[in-house]
């Protein structure tokens, strides 16, 4: 008996993978920053730091951390 021709599925194509991104709660953020949490939730609620909701709670992103400290940076003369 013949063989039957194998059919040649298409590859499917991965995603590039992403970096993978830390998540700090609104206590680390602020331990991180030096100020209260409330500070921070004043800066997420008022759209200065980036944040993710998680049930009933914020996550901060760390790059979104880093951005902000890097942002509010002032020269001192």
């Amino acid at each position: 008996m013949g063989q039957r021709p194998v059919a040649v599925r298409p590859v499917a194509e991965r995603p590039a993978p992403r970096p993978a991104v830390s998540f700090l709660t609104v206590a680390e953020v602020a331990g991180i920053m030096r100020v209260s949490k409330m500070t921070v939730y004043r800066l997420v609620h008022g759209g200065e730091l980036s944040a993710v909701r998680v049930g009933r709670s914020f996550r901060v992103p760390e790059p979104a951390v880093r951005e902000y400290l890097s942002e509010a940076r002032t020269d001192v003369a």
